[in-house]
């Protein structure tokens, strides 16, 4: 059987890596898939999971003979895992990557890429608030977009296989310019997960509402809050550091429309908040028309809608 690329290495095997696993596995995508881990206790569990076919410790070793080269790390780790698989590529093997940030993945992975491999970044905008290679399963990725950011003079045949693969996980693809990526995600995955931090810390600090409260009485609201909330911190922190510029400007904005809103509750303006309320609701019904949601309820009970995972 031929295979889109024969050998596969992952490098990072948390929910994302994991789940791309899974998948390689169920439809029988490679003919070897080998895992590479910093955490020995990552990659036993990967291991005990069967996920693969090798697992080794040292990332060089495990892209030695890959024909793909998937890193699955924090965005600010990107750097450390160029420098220590750059020797080891296979001429011509395709090196993609998964963070939610693609500038700063570029310009720290980029220089260490040698000229005979094909460094295509990726987004798949898909994932959940679990991580670790327990979090994955088949099929994340079907139906979800994955965004391919790939820089001047990439070949368009390598770029076109990556396109194959992931259609192959079931997912969308389409290719973007790195910084534009970086806006859009900004807007729609940074700064929702940050004001979700920052309401659920809001909660926390309050003094004259207990904890306790909060807890037993969290409306649907601040419970997908919560979730989001709860979300990996290291790779929220390195998303943060790494998409400093797009994530502030619309801080920014946001700070300017929070302001707006403030001042129409104090004067009571009720003709602005519900122009405000309704447009809004416009936005949530074309989510759904695209097929990126469902319009079904879902206030906490088990069954009553299934619920499509948050992208990073």
């Amino acid at each position: 059987m031929t295979h889109l690329y024969e050998n596969i290495a992952l490098i990072g095997i948390g929910l994302i890596g994991s789940s791309i696993a899974r998948d390689i596995k169920a439809h029988g995508l490679a003919s070897k898939v080998t895992i590479s881990s910093r955490s020995a206790a990552t990659l036993k569990r990967a291991e005990e999971l069967e996920l693969g076919d090798a697992y080794v410790a040292d990332a060089a070793e495990a892209v030695r003979d890959a024909d793909l080269v998937i890193v699955s790390v924090p965005v600010g780790a990107s750097e450390a895992v160029a420098r220590q698989i750059a020797g080891s590529l296979k001429p011509g093997a395709t090196v993609t990557d998964v963070g939610s940030t693609k500038a700063s993945v570029i310009a720290q992975m980029q220089p260490h890429m040698p000229e005979n491999v094909h460094f295509i970044p990726g987004h798949p905008l898909a994932g959940t608030e679990h991580s670790g290679p327990d979090a994955g399963f088949t099929g994340l990725f079907v139906g979800r977009w994955c965004i391919l950011t790939p820089v001047s003079g990439t070949d368009a045949g390598a770029v076109a296989r990556l396109r194959d693969f992931w259609n192959s996980l079931g997912s969308k693809v389409e290719e973007m310019d790195p910084v534009h990526h970086d806006k859009v995600l900004a807007i729609v995955s940074h700064l929702p997960h940050i004001i979700a931090y920052n309401i659920v810390g809001t909660a926390d600090d309050l003094e004259t509402v207990t904890e306790s409260e909060v807890i037993k009485y969290s409306a649907s609201g601040f419970r997908d809050f919560t979730r989001l909330a709860s979300s990996d911190p290291t790779m929220w922190r390195d998303v943060c550091l790494h998409n400093k510029d797009a994530i502030l400007e619309m801080l920014a904005r946001f700070s300017e429309d929070l302001a707006y809103l403030q001042r129409a509750i104090r004067w009571g303006d009720g003709e602005k908040l519900f122009d405000l309320f309704t447009r809004t609701r416009a936005i949530r019904r074309s989510i759904i028309e695209a097929g990126q949601d469902t319009a079904a309820p879902n206030f906490g009970r088990n069954g009553a809608a299934p619920e499509l995972k948050a992208g990073e």
